[in-house]
């Protein structure tokens, strides 16, 4: 596990690399617009999945047209991998910035699309496959939309406050999730049964075009990250040195170096990647924690509360109610996560998503249980402890996550780790725990699978390094203004003068 340890180093202020705060907010606010695009729709379709079942199924499909509707959720989560292999290197080689505006327009536009499609009714089956190819959109582009956007704002943050500014990017995934809820909430409120399934649940889908369109211009008014800049200057001087060596070889007649000097940009990337194979599968267990968590609220819940009150035979609260309560949970999340986030930069990310972990272990079955309750109060507590159990994770993975990987690969072994986590266990939550409880008739399985998550969030967090207040791998330490630099700079230098003298006590 030797790759994923951080060796403290020495620095001088001329070496840190500055970014005026006006840059760094117009970064977060072009890497946020994103998630709020892609969270947006996944709560449009959360809150409309009934609806969606009755347009897109034939009638009276039953419990199986509830797994389907689930399953056509999941899917786009089985094409994420996809997204991230493709998209993940390519940013590593032509720049977060251009992948990012490309992930944008598709994102939008699989979600647009939606909206346009004909329903069961006039087309028969070829609805929810219409509807399955859009999915597949939206999965293979947000496969690249979301690690590149983590490494867009870690690299662009400073050091000592890379934990608040990545958290907003949270703030937009929450944001987009209460935005893409409240609209469907309000639509199934004023509009009848009829309207819905006719024309209104297509209005909510039209909007994420708009969206798209403001993300692609905010995205193209900023340069690439200031760490991925210096990266390809490093790159153009290794190639212009190898260039040198083949053409002074030649004239000699003697044999040339047939290394790149390690810095050839994409070549070999994927070996590269692998190498990294204990990162890979720390950060593998973080997302799985993180995001078990995160589709158990946004995606299951809604599902949930019909499950208990038919299967309880007592509970739960009505639809309408169970939305509302649900958006009331979101925005109190949303509200927390910078604050966390802040916290986070002075007590240490691990700190907080051990706190989190620990909290999915002894608290999920209280959770469930007060969800199970009879009053409005009972099920706002059960979620609330649900979602800052939550906010642990979205706050700290942002800047904890790019931290595991050098700059050379951070978008591509990022989006391959976190998609394929997110694939296997964070987006096919939902499908799984309706098809559990809809076989079993068992409504604690929500807890118990929260649990096993926060056990495997613990393991990881134990092995990660503290990234708080330090540079990146393979980067430069960063910094808002030269004041901050040269404190900056001071305190590396004192924590790497620390480190040798403890590596010389343990030697002798």
């Amino acid at each position: 596990m030797s790759t994923i340890s951080y060796t403290p180093q020495k620095w001088r202020p001329e070496q840190v690399t500055i970014t005026e705060p006006s840059v760094i907010r117009r970064a977060i606010g072009a890497a946020a617009i994103g998630n709020i695009t892609e969270w947006y729709d996944f709560g449009v379709y959360g809150y409309l999945q009934v609806t969606i079942e009755g347009v897109f199924l034939p009638k009276n499909a039953g419990a199986a047209g509830a797994i389907i509707v689930a399953a056509l959720f999941a899917v786009a989560f089985l094409v994420r991998p996809l997204g991230g292999m493709f998209f993940g290197p390519l940013a590593d080689r032509i720049g977060r910035k251009s992948v990012l505006a490309t992930t944008m327009i598709m994102m939008a536009l699989g979600t647009f699309l939606i909206g346009v499609l004909p329903d069961y009714a006039t087309i028969g089956l070829a609805a929810p496959f219409l509807l399955l190819a859009c999915r597949l959109i939206q999965g293979f582009s947000t496969g690249g939309e979301y690690g590149n956007a983590m490494a867009f704002i870690a690299e662009y943050a400073p050091d000592r406050r890379r934990g608040f500014f990545g958290s907003l990017l949270e703030v937009g995934t929450f944001g987009g999730y209460v935005l893409g809820a409240s609209v469907a909430t309000i639509m199934t409120a004023i509009l009848t049964q009829d309207q819905l399934l006719s024309w209104g649940w297509r209005l909510p889908f039209f909007v994420a075009l708009p969206l798209g369109l403001v993300g692609v211009y905010l995205r193209s008014k900023l340069e690439d990250t200031p760490a991925y800049r210096e990266l390809e200057k490093q790159q153009d001087a290794e190639a212009k040195a190898k260039a040198e060596e083949k053409k002074a070889a030649k004239k000699s007649g003697a044999p040339a170096s047939s290394e790149a000097g390690g810095g050839t940009k994409g070549r070999g990337e994927i070996k590269g990647i692998l190498r990294l194979w204990p990162n890979l599968l720390a950060c593998m267990g973080l997302v799985l924690a993180w995001n078990v968590t995160n589709y158990m609220l946004t995606a299951f819940m809604p599902q949930f509360f019909p499950m208990i009150r038919e299967y309880q035979g007592s509970g739960g609260v009505s639809d309408l109610a169970s939305s509302i309560l649900q958006i009331i949970v979101m925005v109190m999340c949303l509200i927390l996560i910078p604050v966390i986030g802040r916290l986070s930069d002075r007590v240490g990310r691990k700190a907080v998503v051990r706190a989190g972990s620990i909290a999915l272990i002894v608290l999920s079955i209280p959770s469930v249980l007060l969800i199970r309750g009879n009053s409005d109060v009972t099920v706002l507590f059960g979620l609330l402890i649900m979602g800052l159990s939550l906010i642990c994770f979205s706050a700290t993975m942002p800047s904890t996550l790019p931290s595991l990987f050098p700059t050379a690969v951070r978008a591509g072994a990022l989006s391959i780790s976190f998609n394929v986590a997110i694939s296997l266990f964070g987006g096919t939550t939902s499908t799984v725990m309706t098809s559990l409880v809809t076989w079993t008739h068992f409504l604690m399985w929500p807890a118990i699978y929260l649990m096993a998550a926060g056990v495997i969030g613990l393991i990881c967090v134990h092995i990660v390094p503290e990234s708080n207040g330090r540079p990146l791998w393979g980067s430069k330490p960063a910094a808002s203004d030269r004041k901050e630099a040269t404190a900056h700079a001071k305190e590396l230098s004192e924590e790497a003068e620390a480190f040798v003298l403890a590596q010389r006590a343990g030697a002798h």
